[in-house]
């Protein structure tokens, strides 16, 4: 395994792009159903989004959207036989109160991270005092990483700083937020369901505050355990309208359902959807709604996929960028209307 260590810079004009962010993450998801919060949203999507960079940028740019000079690691651990590529980012504010652990979803380029996309072979998890089925290869992933990142949530836990372990910073963590863009949603969620009522992980659950996806695949079978009832209380999944992923691995290879609570984007802003995406039935199916660029209700498109889609649309109007301009518009993903219909596809 690969570890690296860094801190990110401090604040220059016209940074941040969101002034007071670290009082702002202590606040915010105080209780279980706590409302999404538009500015946490744009900043977690920007922490996700950025995943697939190297560690010098993702604090470069937590520290331009508020998180000045933060403390950042970097966990990567590759095991190509095995179908292995999982990426953990952490990032602890200066005063030490709050972390961000963010998932790097699947790289574009690597043939690998495909193939164990594509392992949805029967595999379940304890969450709780129950079972979960979900997806090997999600779960494998986060297996992978998860010792080395309860380790650095154990020192953030005791005062240390993530950046020099042998020094101290001024707080212990008080709030743990999780977050991931299409893979790595889906190793956010099951992250957090992997740490519920686990006397070993107990300290670090009870600071989890929320869990923010950005076009997750689905990820868990059913029943729910009532611990992972309870993560879905702090899960917020942001769909845009044209992403196909959120509908997949199609049920033909295993069946999945969605939980916690699902915004979708259209006209020009956030809004609760009354359903979650539902899943596609078969490969061929899926396959046809990507080259055809359509699903039932609306456009479809690979390229709705990608995190920097999901920045735009998360972006608020009154803010500068994480670039530094003011070159994109909320609008820049396909609008549609404020009341999303159900993501659904005909059998």
């Amino acid at each position: 395994m690969r570890l690296q260590r860094t801190r990110g810079p401090a604040r220059l004009a016209p940074f941040p792009v969101h002034e007071g962010l670290v009082e702002r993450l202590l606040a915010a998801h105080a209780s279980p159903d706590a409302p999404r919060d538009e500015i946490l949203a744009h900043a977690l999507g920007c922490c996700a989004g950025y995943a697939y960079a190297d560690l010098d940028t993702v604090v470069t740019i937590a520290s331009r959207v508020g998180l000045e000079e933060c403390a950042g690691v970097r966990l990567t651990q590759v095991v190509d036989a095995m179908l292995v590529f999982s990426t953990a980012y952490l990032l602890q504010s200066r005063c030490g109160r709050v972390v961000i652990l963010g998932y790097r979803g699947t790289e574009p380029s690597n043939l690998g991270n495909w193939l164990g996309d594509a392992d949805v072979g029967a595999a379940s998890m304890a969450v709780g005092g129950g079972r979960l089925r979900v997806p090997a290869g999600f779960h494998r992933n986060v297996r992978a990483t998860r010792w080395a990142v309860l380790n650095e949530l154990g020192a953030a836990l005791e005062g240390r700083s993530l950046f020099d372990p042998a020094a101290r910073v001024d707080h212990p963590m008080e709030a743990l937020y999780v977050a991931g863009h299409s893979l790595g949603g889906a190793m956010a969620v099951l992250f957090a369901l992997s740490i519920v009522e686990t006397t070993e992980c107990r300290a670090i659950a009870e600071r989890l505050r929320a869990v923010y996806t950005f076009g997750q695949p689905l990820t868990t079978g059913a029943p729910l355990p009532p611990a992972a009832r309870e993560v879905g209380r702090r899960l917020h999944r942001h769909v845009l309208r044209g992403d196909p992923v959120p509908a997949l691995p199609p049920a033909s290879w295993c069946r999945l359902a969605h939980f916690g609570r699902e915004w979708r984007f259209g006209g020009g802003g956030w809004t609760e959807a009354p359903a979650p995406a539902a899943q596609l039935k078969s490969l061929p199916r899926a396959l046809l709604a990507l080259a055809a660029g359509k699903l039932p209700r609306g456009p479809s498109s690979v390229r709705e996929h990608a995190p920097d889609r999901y920045i735009a649309a998360l972006q608020p109007e009154d803010r500068v960028t994480e670039l530094g301009d003011r070159a994109v518009s909320r609008g820049m993903p396909t609008r549609h209307s404020s009341s999303p219909p159900p993501y659904t596809m005909p059998p």
